[in-house]
């Protein structure tokens, strides 16, 4: 996995990148009441926004870490956004996306240097 300073965790899985964001965003942003999710197909750009998510907080925007093209949505936080609370780094994922530039994922920490940076 890597993650991003912008609390993003990027994990590759068969030829795709399932994005989410980590455990300590979600703790710090409460409980989750609404995640909109991009459409299947969509193009994107690093540092696009492209979900935004409401909590009880506050409402806070994703943005794209790497360019590609949006393959998969997690339909399930349609209904169940709190799924983010409940397993962030796992079944609380956004999307997949098929990267155009796979080597984009080299710009971010591994999980130590995650764990440092939020400590």
């Amino acid at each position: 996995m890597k993650f991003t300073e912008e609390h993003e965790w990027l994990r590759e899985e068969d030829g795709v990148i399932v994005v989410g964001i980590t455990e300590h965003a979600s703790e710090q942003l409460g409980d989750i009441v609404f995640v909109d999710l991009p459409d299947v197909g969509t193009e994107v750009t690093k540092d696009e926004e492209i979900v935004v998510i409401e909590s009880v907080k506050a409402a806070s925007d994703i943005l794209s870490p790497i360019d590609g093209e949006i393959v998969e949505v997690n339909e399930v936080l349609a209904d169940e956004p709190s799924k983010v609370n409940d397993d962030a780094q796992g079944d609380g994922w956004f999307f997949k996306i098929k990267a155009s530039e796979p080597s984009q994922m080299d710009d971010y920490m591994d999980e130590a240097g995650y764990k440092t940076f939020i400590g």
